[in-house]
């Protein structure tokens, strides 16, 4: 619990003219690096294009009309474990049956920013074409060193803090049950917030299972199963060096990342990209302002560091704890694109599995690229343990 006693107050998304003049300033001035031919995106970031989206940055892109829309969300901080946390609490709107509290937790490289678009649409189905007797009340907090939530000062917090952390912030806004989702980094959180309280957790939604972590004999497993640990050992080979160095050396990067907007953006874009469904366009999964909502959010925040640190903490997690078993009921839902999807004969062999869906679209970011559809995974996932929570 916290060693202050916690206390609501509203937040206000509030940007000075003098942080967007220096932001301008940094992006004219930008140092670029040569493009080797025809290189693109094969050796990293797409220098062409990132030139593209860094004049436009400079001189095209409105912050304070994305913050205004931004801040149409109901924000709110919190005193919780010595640590300012950021949320957002959107309550349901005209709800016709039991409404079902649920916390979302994101993952890197985002914020809050993740789920701003799914929010209404969980809150006030009805309006949406959905059934009102599905809406939500959604608590999407920052987690500690992302977006407006405060940096640890000492050892940056790994999942299972995290989780206790929410745990308590769901309690402070009155909820004794409820439901919890996410992905990427905010999928192991919602999986220690079920290991940890699974009397108030009545049900976990993630759209991944983590990197695996295997704790008995390697010869259990099933051939699917083999062969994802060796896709996943592929993948990290060939793409995984962005997760070492922020697991080994984070703040070697983060000197140069919250120096430079450009090179911020280089390191963030370059991850929409990969893990969208896109095939390859960025575009087709992200506006260019939604692109630089999300890199501006770390900019103005100077939290690019302290989000990498999360990955240090987590790398030191003992494997007796990667390798509890979770037996509250959980649901996948395992979107075209994401990356290192795991086969079922996995998540069954570390989770109580009870549903586990194969959206055609969207990837590492669905929330956010497939809105309308992450939502109905939710509506469907959760619908039979609405009454468990209100009940």
């Amino acid at each position: 619990m916290s060693d202050v006693s916690p206390r609501l107050e509203p937040f206000t998304l509030q940007t000075g003219p003098a942080a967007l003049e220096d932001l301008r300033a940094r992006l004219r001035a930008t140092r670029w690096p040569d493009i080797p031919e025809d290189a693109g995106w094969s050796l990293g970031a797409d220098t062409a294009y990132l030139r593209e989206l860094v004049a436009y940055w400079a001189d095209g892109f409105d912050w304070p009309a994305q913050e205004a829309a931004l801040a149409g969300l109901p924000h709110f901080r919190a005193r919780l474990g010595g640590l300012g946390i950021h949320f957002v609490h959107a309550r349901a709107v005209a709800p016709t049956g039991p409404v079902l509290p649920l916390v979302l937790s994101h993952g890197w490289p985002d914020s809050f920013w993740r789920y701003s678009k799914v929010i209404p649409l969980l809150t006030d189905p009805g309006a949406h074409g959905a059934d009102p007797s599905d809406a939500f009340d959604v608590v999407v907090p920052d987690m500690p060193g992302y977006g407006y939530s405060d940096c640890p000062t000492g050892p940056p917090l790994d999942s299972i803090a995290v989780a206790g952390l929410w745990a308590e912030l769901m309690g402070v806004l009155g909820y004794a049950r409820f439901g919890a989702a996410g992905g990427d980094i905010g999928s192991q959180v919602s999986r220690y917030l079920a290991l940890d309280h699974p009397d108030r957790v009545v049900a976990v939604h993630r759209t991944d299972a983590g990197w695996p972590a295997l704790a008995g004999d390697p010869a259990d497993l099933t051939p699917e199963e083999r062969a994802w640990f060796e896709d996943t050992a592929a993948w990290g080979a060939s793409e995984g060096a962005y997760g070492a160095m922020h697991r080994t050396r984070p703040q070697t990067a983060a000197v140069g990342l919250t120096d430079s907007p450009a090179g911020l953006a280089a390191w963030i874009v370059e991850k929409l990209r990969a893990w969208s469904d896109c095939d390859g366009d960025i575009e087709r999964s992200f506006t260019k302002d939604e692109i630089l909502t999300n890199v501006t959010l770390y900019w103005l925040t100077g939290t690019i560091g302290s989000s990498m640190r999360m990955y240090h903490a987590n790398s030191v997690i003992p494997p007796a704890q990667l390798a509890r078993r979770l037996e509250v009921p959980s649901g996948f839902s395992l979107f075209r694109s994401d990356i290192v999807r795991p086969p079922r004969a996995w998540l069954e062999r570390t989770t109580n599995v009870v549903r586990v869906t194969e959206p055609a679209r969207g990837g590492h970011f669905a929330p956010f690229e497939e809105p309308e559809l992450y939502a109905e995974e939710l509506r469907e996932f959760f619908r039979p343990y609405r009454a468990e929570a209100t009940g």
